[in-house]
């Protein structure tokens, strides 16, 4: 088939799912076209190397990569944010008429939801079926976020993206959700049942992967022979870094157990100054660290966190920390409501908690203390084993290519 791909995100930014499908899709036969924006994710700041311009395009491993400009930000204002979505909308749909004008079928990464204006212009212009892979609610990404408006303005705009998302649903000739309560919400806000899989995502699992531990990454960790807890990725509002903080401090006292952060953003310097005014000398700040570093330290710690503040939208969500961690074969520790803590508990993988309550967390840190090495290497092994058989990158693929061939061939029937 000849299979189009529109994502707002694309290697070499950190967003392994649309690059790693397309290179698949490409070993297994197909012609793969990319449409996306210059790389600036996570800092808002166009990569070294790169300038932005209209005529772009490559070749990377085999697949066609077509790159359109847009507003480069990623801070924590509203309106530059919807800028940075608005902007990528607009110049991909202009590209797409032509780019994506002779494809069997469009895969939409659909992060932020905004990226379907392409996919929803060739669909209506030139019918070709669009399978849409969801990552986060819209609109409550939107609207439960601290830079959302309030008020009658707020209102307004729940309900213009309720219905712009209950038309993107409707108009998708597959929907693949992330999470088994995120294909419950997306029927019911209007996804054909019968069209609409649970595909977990995978990792990038050239970064991500079982590493021996080591006494350099111990050492990097500042492991002190003890319980050690990691934390890895960013830290905004929605990730609760300070409830972690408040439950090391509960139990630093005990000297059983540490917390190592990995990691920056926004909520760093409160949950730093939480920290020192807590006087938690079991809890540590490692800043940013190279991604293929990360592996290392995963082996190094002997447990990885996973924490969510307890939101609606994230009970049908599951973190894409926990695939990472899974895939080095280390147990979690998780602090997240729904779906994620569900799957932890029942294959084993970890201990859960509801998510904030500092005080049920710090049990958890004191339980992992005290779990023997060799029910702790069980855990591993199973991590290992769930991520193999249902979160790995091969799992994934086949399950969208089968998407993806359903979709083409409906929509020839059709056309």
């Amino acid at each position: 088939m000849k299979i189009g791909i529109v994502s707002q995100w694309y290697s070499p930014e950190p967003a392994p799912i649309p690059a790693s499908l397309a290179q698949d899709l490409v070993a297994r036969g197909h012609d793969v076209r990319v449409l996306t924006g210059f790389p600036n994710y996570p800092e808002g700041r166009i990569y070294p190397g790169y300038r932005q311009r209209w005529k772009n395009e490559s070749r990377q491993d085999g697949v066609t990569v077509r790159r359109v400009p847009l507003y480069a930000n990623h801070d924590n204002s509203g309106a530059r944010r919807a800028l940075n979505y608005l902007s990528f909308a607009a110049t991909s749909s202009i590209a797409a008429m032509r780019y994506l004008a002779d494809v069997d079928v469009v895969y939409v990464y659909l992060t932020p939801a905004t990226v379907f204006a392409a996919a929803s212009l060739v669909n209506r212009l030139r019918g070709i079926p669009v399978v849409i892979h969801v990552q986060d609610l819209w609109p409550e990404s939107v609207t439960q976020s601290a830079m959302a408006p309030s008020g009658r303005v707020g209102r307004a705009v729940d309900g213009k993206l309720h219905a712009m998302m209950r038309r993107v649903y409707r108009s998708s000739a597959g929907v693949a959700v992330i999470a088994p309560t995120m294909r419950e919400l997306v029927v019911a806000r209007g996804a054909d049942p019968s069209r609409t899989r649970t595909i977990l995502n995978w990792t990038d699992e050239k970064l991500f992967q079982p590493v021996e531990t080591s006494a350099a990454a111990r050492r990097q960790i500042g492991h002190r022979g003890r319980c050690t807890i990691m934390y890895a990725g960013a830290m905004g509002p929605f990730q609760n870094i300070e409830n972690a903080v408040r439950a090391a401090a509960e139990v630093a006292s005990r000297n059983v157990m540490d917390l190592v952060l990995a990691g920056s953003g926004i909520a760093e310097p409160v949950a730093r100054a939480l920290a020192a005014e807590l006087g938690a000398d079991n809890v540590r700040f490692l800043g940013r660290r190279p991604m293929d570093e990360m592996a290392a330290l995963y082996g190094a710690a002997d447990f990885q966190l996973v924490s969510l503040r307890d939101l609606p939208i994230f009970r049908g969500t599951i973190p894409s920390k926990l695939q990472a961690a899974l895939a080095c074969g280390t147990p979690v520790v998780v602090s997240v409501p729904g779906d994620c803590a569900d799957l932890v508990e029942t294959n084993g993988v970890g201990l859960a908690c509801p998510p904030d309550d500092w005080r049920l967390l710090a049990d958890r840190f004191l339980q992992a203390s005290k779990l023997p090495d060799d029910e702790r290497a069980q855990m591993a092994h199973r991590a290992r084993t769930l991520y193999e058989t249902r979160m790995s990158r091969k799992a994934g693929v086949d399950q969208l290519e089968d998407m993806l061939i359903e979709a083409a061939v409906n929509g020839r029937r059709k056309r």
